[in-house]
């Protein structure tokens, strides 16, 4: 099959969907990798590396969109729902699409392209299950994101995160706080870690301990409901109101003793929980900071603006928006090979896409399809009427 790869158009967004280290394993199963020109420049790869690995460059994005059977995106239409409109003229019925697609919230997008009939897959529905491991789009950028957000509180926070002793005396560590111990929330303590801190963490999955002080941080418990805190895809489950409001009591103090608070707490599809609050920032000590993680979904700190960094009561608090692009170079190399493992599972050894029915990893990704956006929890979430099998 002939796949295609485009420039990115949302605002900001520097990473590409096709990197030349991973197009090997394409061409070598017998597919055509078409690039737009100048497509991996923001995020370090240059057309002439494209080539030497097997890629074609064209010269223009309808020229992709025109001969490729299958478009890989990093943000396909519902993750890019401005620009990424004008690209619902160039796909055509029975063309693939692969990408992150934002498809628990961006149903009307669904729709679009359902009605334009093409098969979309989104990278944000690859099941927690072993064999789509390393299809996992989501933890790939989750590991960056929790990455670069260490970093960031490093240089914003007037203070050194390791231990120094000195001639000119000793340099207590820093306290960083983690909330949310998935992927980002792990991946966070760990670079705290090794940068020197004092890493705690907090989830309300207790199951996640172990993992937690694996990577050198201490867990903290409050003193909260545990049962049934976990759904069946690893992710922790949105609870009630008056859950968090205990959860916030239980948590004012331990924010108010580190320097640095870094929150990940996110639900699929839905608003980030308040887990922060305005009373907690001003409990916190002059220059402190907190990087929330979670702010293109409306942010854990009551005081975030996604997007942008604040300065409120002293703390300074940082909403950055697609940090996984602030890395784009590993960020693609990451994004790429999710991508084609996933195209080259979906293909089989005949190179030709085969929808096997009731396969975990088909049922589980796909968007839309003839016409109809087929993927279940997706209808339930939009209020659309079950389909049947």
């Amino acid at each position: 099959m002939i796949i295609g790869v485009v420039k990115e158009t949302f605002p900001g967004e520097r990473r590409v969907a096709m990197v030349p280290q991973i197009i090997p394993s394409l061409t070598k199963a017998g597919h055509t990798v078409l690039i737009e020109k100048d497509a991996g420049l923001s995020a370090g790869y240059a057309n002439d590396a494209i080539e030497a690995h097997g890629g074609e460059i064209l010269g223009s994005r309808a020229a992709v969109f025109k001969e490729a059977g299958v478009i890989f995106m990093v943000r396909g239409l519902g993750a890019n729902s401005d620009a990424g409109q004008s690209d619902l003229a160039l796909l055509r019925p029975g063309q693939v699409l692969i990408g992150f697609l934002e498809p628990l919230s961006a149903f009307s997008e669904a729709e679009k392209l359902a009605k334009q009939g093409v098969t979309a897959f989104a990278m944000e529905l690859i099941p927690r299950i072993t064999k789509a491991q390393s299809m996992d789009a989501l933890s790939s950028m989750a590991n960056i994101a929790g990455y670069k957000s260490v970093l960031l509180a490093a240089d914003k926070l007037p203070k050194l995160f390791p231990m120094m002793i000195t001639a000119a005396g000793s340099i207590s560590p820093a306290k960083v706080f983690v909330i949310g111990a998935g992927v980002a929330g792990l991946q966070a303590c760990a670079t705290a870690k090794r940068l020197g801190a004092v890493v705690s963490a907090y989830d309300l999955r207790p199951v996640v301990k172990e993992q937690v002080e694996s990577v050198g941080a201490k867990f903290v418990v409050f003193d909260l409901p545990i049962d049934d805190n976990e759904d069946t895809g690893g992710y922790a489950k949105s609870k009630s109101d008056e859950f968090y409001r205990r959860q916030r009591e239980e948590m004012a103090k331990t924010v108010a003793q580190n320097d640095v608070v870094i929150t990940t707490a996110a639900v699929p599809g839905k608003k980030a929980p308040i887990l922060i609050t305005e009373e907690m920032v001003r409990g916190m000590s002059q220059g402190a900071v907190i990087v929330d993680v979670a702010a293109e979904r409306g942010g854990n700190c009551e005081l975030t603006v996604p997007g942008e960094t604040v300065v409120k009561h002293g703390v300074t608090i940082m909403g950055p928006a697609n940090l996984p692009s602030m890395v784009p170079y590993h960020a693609s190399q990451m994004l790429a090979k999710n991508m084609a493992v996933l195209f080259l599972y979906l293909t089989g050894d005949d190179g030709q896409l085969s929808l096997t029915p009731d396969d975990s990893v088909v049922e589980g990704t796909l968007l839309c399809r003839d016409g109809t956006v087929v993927h279940p929890l997706v209808r339930e979430l939009a209020g659309w009427e079950k389909l049947e099998k």
